[in-house]
This record gives structure tokens, sequence and C-alpha cells, in this order.
């Protein structure tokens, strides 16, 4: 019977499953868009029990239309949106609130307190993180302290903590098995990436039992088996990895100097840095590979918190835009951005910033400023803020780095990726399949299960689709660089206390 792996790819925006051959080639996808919660400005929630349902329905959507069945799946591999928070009844499954989206921004006052009381040093010598409310931890403390009955809940063992891939793996094995792996794990603010434990400290500081907490496993690991009744069979659960590290996984970012930058939701950007733990002089952070070892490998990342989701508002909230594909019409059609620029700063500036109070600003309008100049601005957005994350990671990194693999959403934009050519300088590369996140968790639930004997197999499978590469003069490149960090520094202003 022919076998194929399955891949769950819980983004920000939706739910996805594909299943991928022996090749990488998917043979079917299925995916449903999630509701954004937005209960105050800077507030995004999800309802995680709408992420459990889409996730069991593209599930089922996907095999059916592969024409397969539960035997033909030979493993589960899982990706997601990390940081998001959620908090659930050990005894019930049910969730004590909504999930708290890593783009949230209800706990920069506690952060702030973090930083006052000189906590900065010691968080980011254990998790190798920069304080910020876009990780787990402060979420967490924020649930416990708002949720009426929560914390005397938890300190009685009755609640349990997870990210997206520990709620989906809970919910998958009816409720058997609570786990994480070593990548999700380390985006939580609670987690000694050094030791590769939860650290007491770090729990005592936000006032999170441990008895909440998840077991901890590599990321190609086979963590527990679906309830039969689900999808009509017990597949194994055998790969998970955050987002981003899934995306660097299904790049073949394997060894050390490896890069790629994904333009999804936000747009993030990692360095394998292999068994050195480099710590960032310039803004970005350190976190955990998806490794294949028990010792899994580490990265600098640099995370910016929006990216595609400036489009997605563009279409949404603005309504300038009926579709995302239609920006790059408006960017391709228009010959400049009437010297206007956009900071879609609308959660805080994440890397190399890490400023957040700055708010989201359109500078530098004139009278002949238009629909399609604004559009083609937020496009550019995307790229500018590419290239800050790059600038930091050469100097930490102590090279220049002369090529770029993309991945993601956003990387289908022609005019986006030639753009972000132009502007870092650099040729960009994009593979035939751009979906690598999803790719990523197939891959390492496949290795797991044996499906693929080992990461040889994967690169043969790595193609490049188009490389792009850059045509603007460099005394125009400048000019707009400029331009931007000028719009940066008023975003800043703008969130600077009266």
């Amino acid at each position: 019977m022919k076998q194929y792996i399955l891949a769950i790819d819980q983004g920000t925006t939706s739910s996805r499953c594909m299943i991928f051959d022996k090749w990488g080639n998917f043979t079917a996808v299925s995916q449903r868009e999630i509701r954004q919660i937005f209960p105050q400005p800077g507030w995004v929630e999800h309802d995680p029990k709408e992420i459990r349902d889409t996730v069991f329905t593209v599930v089922r959507d996907a095999i059916e239309k592969a024409g397969l069945s539960a035997e033909n799946i030979a493993a589960i591999g899982i990706t997601n949106q990390r940081e998001t928070t959620v908090v659930w009844e050990k005894a019930t499954g049910k969730p004590i609130y909504n999930a708290i989206v890593w783009q949230c921004r209800r706990t920069s006052d506690l952060v702030d307190r973090l930083v006052d009381e000189e906590k900065t040093g010691m968080i980011q010598e254990k998790t190798g993180l920069i304080p910020d409310a876009y990780f787990s931890g402060t979420k967490i403390k924020w649930l416990l302290d708002n949720v009426p009955g929560a914390r005397e809940k938890a300190e009685n063992g009755e609640l349990l903590f997870g990210t997206i891939d520990t709620w989906l793996i809970w919910n998958l094995t009816g409720g058997k098995v609570h786990v994480t792996d070593y990548t999700n794990a380390s985006r939580t603010m609670l987690f000694n990436i050094k030791t590769l434990s939860w650290d007491q400290e770090l729990l005592d500081m936000l006032g999170v039992p441990a008895s909440m907490l998840p077991e901890v496993k590599p990321s190609p690991t086979i963590y527990g088996y679906t309830d039969e009744k689900l999808f009509g069979g017990a597949i194994p659960i055998a790969g998970a990895a955050g987002d981003q590290q899934g995306a660097l996984f299904g790049q073949c970012c394997f060894d050390k100097g490896d890069m790629k930058n994904t333009s999804g939701t936000g747009c993030f950007m990692l360095l394998n840095t292999g068994n050195e733990l480099v710590r960032s002089k310039n803004g970005l952070i350190t976190t955990i590979c998806a490794g294949t070892d028990d010792h899994p490998d580490y990265a600098l990342e640099g995370s910016i918190f929006v990216a595609g989701a400036a489009i997605q508002w563009l279409r949404d909230q603005l309504r300038v835009i009926a579709s995302a594909p239609e920006s790059e019409h408006f960017a391709a059609e228009t010959p400049d951005t009437a010297g206007a620029y956009v900071v879609p700063a609308f959660t805080g500036l994440g890397a190399p910033y890490w400023n957040q109070d700055a708010r989201g600003t359109i500078v530098g309008i004139t009278r002949g400023f238009s629909r399609a100049h604004l559009v083609k601005a937020t496009l550019e957005s995307i790229a500018y803020e590419t290239l800050d994350t790059l600038r930091a990671m050469e100097q930490d990194a102590g090279y220049k780095v002369k090529g770029l693999k993309v991945d993601g959403g956003a990387c289908s934009n022609g005019y986006l990726m030639q753009f972000q050519s132009d502007i870092l300088a650099c040729d960009v590369y994009r593979p035939n399949t751009i979906e690598t996140t999803a790719l990523g968790a197939a891959y390492l639930a496949g290795l797991a299960v044996g499906y693929w004997s080992g990461k040889e197999d994967l690169r043969h499978n790595w193609e490049v689709d188009k490389v792009f590469t850059p045509k603007m003069e460099e005394s125009k490149r400048n000019a707009l660089i400029k331009g931007w960090h000028k719009a940066v520094r008023c975003a800043m202003l703008w969130g600077e206390q009266d």
C-alpha cells in the first residue's frame, strides 16, 4: 500500500493540511481560515476550539481529496504558529479563555516591569530571548491572574498549558499526551535552552506552576497516536516544530551558516549556527533549530511581527484590495510610492528594534498619494523590514550574505521578491515548493518513522523555481533606505510617553 506523510500547518490566519509523497510533492491540500478576535486595541485572540475543529476538518478533507485512508498515512507532522498560548482544564479539555496570539500586546506593562527589575540579562542568558509580550510566559501569567479561579486551579494541578502544537496533540490523541518539542518550548520565555529543561527561576518569576507544563521532546519523535475515531485509524504523530523552525528544516538548512527568510503573517529570518549558541548584540534572539539529534542545533532569529498581515489589513480592514495577489498588480503598475512609506508596526516593532510601544505609521503623504501608492508602500515595507533584520544578522554572524532562500505565501509575489533583492543587494532564491513550513513538518515526521532514510534524501528534493537578482542602482537604493529609517523613527516616536 502506497504511503504518504500528512502535515498539519496551523498558522495565524488558517489551518491547513498537506499530504506529501517521497519526493516532497503534495498530492492534496485543504485549508480553512480562522477568525481573528480583537477585544481591545493591541489585543489578539483565537478560539482554541475553532483551531481544533478546523484542523480535524482539513485533515479529513485532505485525506478524502487524495483518495486515501488512515492506512495510507505513515505519519503526521505538526507545525504551528509559535508563542500563541492556550490554557485548559485537565479533566474536561475545556479552554479557560481564548488563545492569546503571539501578536497580542496586552502584557507589555508586565514586560516593562521585568525590564525595570533588571531581569533582561537573566532572561536572555537562560532563554536566548529578549523580554517581550511576544513570548508565551507573560501570557500564561495574565491568564492565571485575570481569569476567575484560574490561579487556584493551576496551583491544584487542574490546568494545562500548551502552545498550539501541544493543544493539537492533546486533542488528536484524545487527551492522552501532553507534550511539546524543543523548538516550541524555546519560545515560551520559561525554557532554558542550554540545559534543555523548564527553568524554575523563570517559573517563579512569572508565577507559573510546573504542573501546567508539557513534557519536552526532540522534534522528530513519535509523540503518540491519533484517536482511532477521528480519521478511521490510529496514525502516529511523529514530528512537531514551530513554524519558522519547520520552514528552516523544509528549506534543507541543516548546516551551520544556512539561512532562510519566511514571509507569512509575519516575517522570520533564521540562521543555523550549529551547536554554537550565539548571543546577539544586534537585536536578534537565539533559538533552537528542529534537529534530528537529542541535542538540537541553535539559530539566530530575526522576528518581524507584521509582513503578510499588512496586506491582509489592506484587504480586510481598509478594503482597498479585493485579494492579496491584487497587491502585486498595483505595485507593478505604479512607478513609485509618491515619496511615502508605511511602517506596519501594528503590534510594535520586533527585530532589530524591539520597541513594543511603536505603532503603525504612514508618512510622507501628499495630495497626489493614492490607493495604488498605499498598496505599493505597504508591500515594500516587508522588504525594508527584512533588510533591517538581515543587516543585524550579518553583524552577529560576521560575514555578508550573498544569497537568501525565501519561502512563505508572500514570496509568490514576484514584485515583492524582486524589490527585496534590489533592497538587500543580494540574490533571492525561491524554491519550487514555497510551503516549506508544512514540508519541514512532514520531513521531521517522515524521518522519525523511517519514511526517509536521512537528510540526503531530503536535499535531493530541494529545487529552485526562480532566482531574483539585484537591478537597482546603488544611489537609489541608499536613498530609499534612508527614507525608510526616517519613517521607522516616526513610528517609534509615536509610541513615546508624553
